[in-house]
């Protein structure tokens, strides 16, 4: 493994490289004893990856690389390794190597990846638990990146639902990005796993995200999009999926959202609609055998409560925020009185403030 570990440490040999290398050699080790003239003489590799291998070889200390590495409580397989995932061996340029805290996914069981929008709105973030916390809550596996919005609320999601969760990240294995996500990076490995093909210590680039999302896709059996742009990164996962024949769902947004505009384009191009989390499992073949938490509908919301006036301001609000102005000029209520009524509401769990006067449902 400590030759497997240097070829993969190799700066600037990535792991297309790494392909054409494996077709003139066995393994990492058969490189390693390769001599200068030999190396010199791969002639499908450029010159200057032929001598970054030599340049590499003469500063690695093989064995105390190794001996550090395994100090640091990190997971490394390679494609000469049999415990290599059989997802990833097979997709058009598949990574040389991973690394991973915690676990791999396991295969027998099913996965989905949900992905989307870094600044998603709050139907996003909403959208994004509660379909991570029901799949979770049925046992398929939830993989995304880590990114802020729609990702980092999907391993929420998977985390509530007590389901195994996995992030595969666009840096070092070692590096939690971005920052403020450093409870999830310490929750997820300890419910599912950080993957990365990158070595450790790795800084964060905006050329390896993109790469990474064809990693996130062939772990799954399933992608579903939450909120894209029409140009997004989550529609670069899409393209993968399409290629490594996986299954696409996306949530519709309305016409005039910017936000909806990538995933109103797939559903027009033949992805799957999801019109509901229930509908959703059942278009996948996911039998109810555990209910799965679904929002509340209006007439559920209007049993529960006494007050007429409460299911009125109720009735007019949805998942995307809507300001106290707004709700009064609606119901036709006072702003002072509505006030008050919101607040019983919110202290009743039906309603949510998520800034300064600006409320959604629950």
């Amino acid at each position: 493994m400590k030759y497997q570990y240097w070829l993969s440490n190799i700066e600037g040999i990535g792991s297309k490289t790494i392909q054409k290398i494996l077709r003139y050699v066995e393994c990492a080790k058969e490189l390693y004893f390769l001599t200068e003239e030999q190396i010199t003489s791969l002639s499908e590799l450029k010159e200057k990856e032929r001598l970054k291998i030599i340049e590499h070889r003469k500063r690695w200390k093989l064995d105390a690389e190794w001996e550090a590495f395994q100090k640091k409580n990190i997971g490394f397989v390679s494609q000469e390794m049999g415990e290599f995932p059989e997802k990833l061996r097979y997709i058009e340029n598949p990574p040389y190597s991973i690394y991973y805290k915690g676990q791999l996914p396991d295969e027998k069981f099913k996965s989905v990846a949900i992905v989307g929008a870094r600044q998603c709105s709050e139907y996003g973030r909403l959208m994004s638990e509660k379909i991570a916390e029901a799949l979770a809550v049925h046992q398929v596996e939830v993989i995304s990146g880590m990114a802020r919005g729609v990702d980092s609320y999907a391993h929420i999601g998977a985390l509530k639902g007590k389901g195994k969760t996995f992030a595969v990240l666009g840096c070092g294995i070692d590096i939690c990005y971005p920052t403020e996500n450093k409870k999830l990076y310490k929750e997820i490995p300890e419910n599912g796993g950080l993957i990365s093909e990158y070595p450790p210590k790795t800084a964060p680039r905006p050329q390896l995200f993109p790469l990474r999302n064809r990693i996130i896709s062939a772990f799954s059996d399933t992608v579903i999009l939450v909120e894209a742009k029409e140009r997004s990164g989550s529609l670069i996962t899409a393209d993968f999926a399409l290629e490594q024949g996986k299954d696409i769902f996306a949530c519709p947004g309305r016409a005039t959202d910017g936000l909806s505009t990538g995933c109103n384009a797939l559903i027009r191009q033949g992805a799957g609609i999801i019109t509901s989390v229930k509908a959703l499992l059942e278009d996948m073949g996911i039998s109810e055998k555990i209910m799965c938490k679904e929002e509340p509908s209006l007439q559920n919301i209007q049993n529960l409560l006494l007050e007429k006036d409460e299911s009125l301001v109720y009735s007019c609000l949805d998942f995307r925020p809507k300001s106290l102005e707004e709700i009064s000029l609606r119901t036709g209520m006072k702003t002072q009185y509505l006030s008050g009524l919101i607040q019983n509401m919110i202290e009743k769990g039906i309603l949510k403030e998520i800034f300064r006067n600006y409320y959604i449902r629950v």
